[in-house]
């Protein structure tokens, strides 16, 4: 079942074009040299936007002061329209019926979106 949601998101839900733009803001995090943290993170949630479906995003033990100063930095530039962006496309596909999984897809980003450092991406069982 996961397969084929996945297959369906990446069609019609969004999910290549959000690769492709978490893809892009990676390079650009790379070609910047001190963000390069921000660029790991923005193809982690690349990965995870592509195929969301039987993945989930769990807390890294071993994050520590480091990764929540820089989530912070993270979040002023960038995490909340990031979130703003997926909590307001969630809402518009869980309209309707059919679009209701892809909502919740588009909503389990958000915290990947708002703080992505220390954090990882696991299959769920």
């Amino acid at each position: 079942m996961r397969t084929l949601l996945n297959i369906l998101w990446f069609i019609f839900g969004s999910g290549f074009l959000l690769a492709i733009a978490y893809g892009l803001a990676g390079i650009i995090c790379f070609v910047l040299i001190v963000t390069i943290p921000f660029g790991v993170a923005s193809f982690r949630i690349a990965r995870y936007a592509l195929w969301p479906f039987g993945y989930t995003i769990v807390e890294k033990p071993s994050s520590g002061l480091a990764s929540t100063l820089a989530n912070v930095v993270w979040l002023i530039v960038a995490g909340w329209w990031l979130a703003l962006t997926h909590i307001v496309t969630g809402v518009a596909q869980c309209i309707t019926i059919i679009g209701i999984p892809f909502g919740v897809a588009n909503f389990k980003l958000v915290p990947a979106a708002l703080w992505p450092l220390g954090r990882e991406i696991v299959e769920r069982p």
